[in-house]
Protein backbone atom coordinates (compact mmCIF):
# COMPACT_ATOMS: atom_id res chain seq x y z
CA UNK A 1 0.00 0.00 0.00
CA UNK A 2 1.36 3.17 -1.21
CA UNK A 3 1.22 6.37 1.14
CA UNK A 4 -1.47 7.77 -0.59
CA UNK A 5 -3.77 5.01 -0.08
CA UNK A 6 -2.84 5.45 4.01
CA UNK A 7 -3.74 9.09 3.77
CA UNK A 8 -7.01 8.50 2.34
CA UNK A 9 -7.80 5.86 4.54
CA UNK A 10 -7.07 8.04 7.47
CA UNK A 11 -9.29 10.97 6.31
CA UNK A 12 -12.14 8.81 5.81
CA UNK A 13 -11.96 6.89 9.71
CA UNK A 14 -13.99 8.64 12.25
CA UNK A 15 -12.71 10.85 14.85
CA UNK A 16 -11.85 9.36 18.29
CA UNK A 17 -14.80 10.34 20.46
CA UNK A 18 -12.08 12.69 22.77
CA UNK A 19 -10.82 14.82 19.04
CA UNK A 20 -14.54 15.08 18.25
CA UNK A 21 -15.00 17.01 21.81
CA UNK A 22 -11.88 18.77 21.30
CA UNK A 23 -13.14 20.08 18.03
CA UNK A 24 -16.50 21.18 19.01
CA UNK A 25 -14.91 23.19 22.52
CA UNK A 26 -13.25 25.01 19.57
CA UNK A 27 -15.76 25.55 17.38
CA UNK A 28 -18.35 26.52 20.51
CA UNK A 29 -15.41 29.13 21.86
CA UNK A 30 -14.66 30.46 18.56
CA UNK A 31 -18.01 31.12 17.88
CA UNK A 32 -18.81 32.87 20.87
CA UNK A 33 -16.00 35.03 20.22
CA UNK A 34 -17.11 35.31 16.69
CA UNK A 35 -20.60 36.73 18.51
CA UNK A 36 -18.79 38.91 20.49
CA UNK A 37 -15.91 40.15 18.25
CA UNK A 38 -16.55 39.85 14.73
CA UNK A 39 -14.56 37.23 12.68
CA UNK A 40 -11.40 39.17 12.74
CA UNK A 41 -11.05 38.15 16.50
CA UNK A 42 -7.43 37.05 17.44
CA UNK A 43 -6.92 33.50 17.57
CA UNK A 44 -5.48 34.10 20.62
CA UNK A 45 -8.76 35.17 22.32
CA UNK A 46 -10.54 31.63 20.36
CA UNK A 47 -8.05 29.87 22.17
CA UNK A 48 -7.76 31.13 25.68
CA UNK A 49 -12.17 31.18 25.53
CA UNK A 50 -11.49 27.14 24.71
CA UNK A 51 -8.54 26.57 26.92
CA UNK A 52 -5.70 25.91 24.64
CA UNK A 53 -3.26 27.16 23.27
CA UNK A 54 -3.44 29.14 19.74
CA UNK A 55 -0.70 26.00 18.22
CA UNK A 56 -3.68 23.46 19.00
CA UNK A 57 -6.27 25.66 16.83
CA UNK A 58 -4.02 26.12 13.95
CA UNK A 59 -3.36 22.09 13.69
CA UNK A 60 -7.09 21.72 13.24
CA UNK A 61 -7.88 24.29 11.22
CA UNK A 62 -4.96 25.94 9.31
CA UNK A 63 -6.35 28.85 7.52
CA UNK A 64 -8.83 31.48 9.41
CA UNK A 65 -11.08 30.46 6.33
CA UNK A 66 -11.28 26.88 7.68
CA UNK A 67 -11.86 27.95 10.89
CA UNK A 68 -14.61 29.83 9.64
CA UNK A 69 -16.17 27.57 7.03
CA UNK A 70 -16.16 25.00 10.12
CA UNK A 71 -18.06 26.90 12.83
CA UNK A 72 -21.14 27.77 9.91
CA UNK A 73 -21.24 24.05 9.82
CA UNK A 74 -20.98 23.56 13.54
CA UNK A 75 -23.94 26.01 14.00
CA UNK A 76 -26.19 24.94 11.16
CA UNK A 77 -25.66 21.38 12.84
CA UNK A 78 -26.55 22.89 16.38
CA UNK A 79 -29.43 24.41 15.13
CA UNK A 80 -30.95 21.31 12.83
CA UNK A 81 -30.33 19.10 15.70
CA UNK A 82 -32.01 21.46 18.72
CA UNK A 83 -34.98 21.47 16.55
CA UNK A 84 -36.50 18.15 17.43
CA UNK A 85 -34.94 17.71 21.04
CA UNK A 86 -36.57 21.02 21.87
CA UNK A 87 -39.93 19.29 20.46
CA UNK A 88 -39.62 16.86 22.42
CA UNK A 89 -38.94 18.57 25.77
CA UNK A 90 -40.72 21.50 25.28
CA UNK A 91 -43.89 22.13 27.21
CA UNK A 92 -45.30 23.22 24.05
CA UNK A 93 -44.81 23.43 20.19
CA UNK A 94 -44.72 26.96 19.98
CA UNK A 95 -42.59 27.35 22.99
CA UNK A 96 -40.11 24.83 21.55
CA UNK A 97 -40.30 27.51 17.87
CA UNK A 98 -39.41 29.96 20.24
CA UNK A 99 -36.62 28.84 21.80
CA UNK A 100 -35.15 27.48 18.65
CA UNK A 101 -35.80 31.35 17.07
CA UNK A 102 -33.71 32.45 19.47
CA UNK A 103 -30.77 29.93 18.67
CA UNK A 104 -31.47 30.56 15.19
CA UNK A 105 -30.69 34.52 15.85
CA UNK A 106 -27.66 33.90 17.82
CA UNK A 107 -26.30 32.26 14.52
CA UNK A 108 -27.65 34.37 12.15
CA UNK A 109 -26.02 37.29 14.08
CA UNK A 110 -22.74 35.28 13.45
CA UNK A 111 -23.49 34.03 10.29
CA UNK A 112 -23.43 37.57 8.82
CA UNK A 113 -20.24 38.41 10.03
CA UNK A 114 -19.22 34.89 7.90
CA UNK A 115 -20.96 35.96 5.01
CA UNK A 116 -18.80 39.13 4.27
CA UNK A 117 -15.90 36.75 4.69
CA UNK A 118 -17.08 34.11 2.62
CA UNK A 119 -17.73 36.51 -0.43
CA UNK A 120 -14.80 36.05 -1.41
CA UNK A 121 -15.21 32.93 -2.39
CA UNK A 122 -18.97 33.22 -4.44
CA UNK A 123 -18.85 29.08 -5.50
CA UNK A 124 -18.03 28.25 -1.64
CA UNK A 125 -20.46 30.28 -0.22
CA UNK A 126 -23.31 29.06 -2.30
CA UNK A 127 -22.49 25.71 -1.60
CA UNK A 128 -22.77 26.84 2.11
CA UNK A 129 -25.86 28.95 1.89
CA UNK A 130 -27.44 25.97 0.04
CA UNK A 131 -26.31 23.46 2.51
CA UNK A 132 -27.83 26.04 5.44
CA UNK A 133 -31.04 25.97 3.59
CA UNK A 134 -31.18 22.17 2.82
CA UNK A 135 -30.73 21.38 6.89
CA UNK A 136 -32.73 24.36 8.21
CA UNK A 137 -35.90 24.94 6.43
CA UNK A 138 -37.20 21.26 6.93
CA UNK A 139 -36.80 21.83 10.71
CA UNK A 140 -38.34 24.96 11.15
CA UNK A 141 -41.06 23.61 8.95
CA UNK A 142 -41.16 20.78 11.67
CA UNK A 143 -41.54 23.04 14.49
CA UNK A 144 -44.25 25.04 12.62
CA UNK A 145 -46.16 22.87 11.70
CA UNK A 146 -46.54 21.30 14.93
CA UNK A 147 -47.38 24.74 16.66
CA UNK A 148 -50.05 25.12 13.81
CA UNK A 149 -51.36 21.37 14.61
CA UNK A 150 -51.18 22.14 18.17
CA UNK A 151 -53.77 25.57 17.83
CA UNK A 152 -51.01 27.72 19.00
CA UNK A 153 -50.08 29.52 15.52
CA UNK A 154 -51.19 30.55 12.09
CA UNK A 155 -51.00 27.70 9.74
CA UNK A 156 -50.07 29.68 6.55
CA UNK A 157 -46.76 31.02 7.18
CA UNK A 158 -43.99 28.78 5.07
CA UNK A 159 -40.79 27.80 7.25
CA UNK A 160 -38.62 29.91 4.14
CA UNK A 161 -40.84 33.13 4.40
CA UNK A 162 -40.24 32.94 8.64
CA UNK A 163 -36.57 32.63 8.12
CA UNK A 164 -36.35 35.03 6.08
CA UNK A 165 -38.15 37.42 7.88
CA UNK A 166 -36.04 37.03 11.21
CA UNK A 167 -32.40 36.75 8.82
CA UNK A 168 -33.86 40.48 7.84
CA UNK A 169 -33.99 41.88 11.40
CA UNK A 170 -30.62 40.41 12.17
CA UNK A 171 -29.15 42.30 9.48
CA UNK A 172 -26.59 45.28 11.22
CA UNK A 173 -27.08 43.63 14.53
CA UNK A 174 -23.37 42.85 14.95
CA UNK A 175 -23.03 46.43 14.42
CA UNK A 176 -25.23 48.22 17.09
CA UNK A 177 -24.44 46.89 20.78
CA UNK A 178 -28.39 48.78 21.25
CA UNK A 179 -30.13 46.90 18.41
CA UNK A 180 -31.61 43.58 20.52
CA UNK A 181 -32.49 41.27 17.03
CA UNK A 182 -33.47 38.47 19.26
CA UNK A 183 -36.15 40.96 20.57
CA UNK A 184 -37.62 42.06 17.60
CA UNK A 185 -37.58 37.79 16.68
CA UNK A 186 -39.38 37.11 19.70
CA UNK A 187 -42.23 40.09 18.49
CA UNK A 188 -42.01 38.69 14.99
CA UNK A 189 -43.22 35.19 16.40
CA UNK A 190 -45.34 36.22 18.92
CA UNK A 191 -47.35 37.71 16.09
CA UNK A 192 -47.72 34.25 14.46
CA UNK A 193 -50.10 32.90 17.37
CA UNK A 194 -53.25 32.60 17.24
CA UNK A 195 -56.26 34.67 19.34
CA UNK A 196 -57.13 32.79 22.65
Amino acid sequence: MNDSDGGAERAARPKRADAQRNEKTLLDAAAAVFVASGVDAPVRDIAAKAGVGTATIYRHFPTRADLIIAVYRHQVEACTEAGPALLEAGATPYAALERWIGLFVDFLVTKHGLAAVLRSDDAGFDALHAYFLDRLVPVCARLLDAAAAAGEIRSDIPAIQLMRGVGNLCIGAEHDPHYDARRLAGLLIAGLRLPR
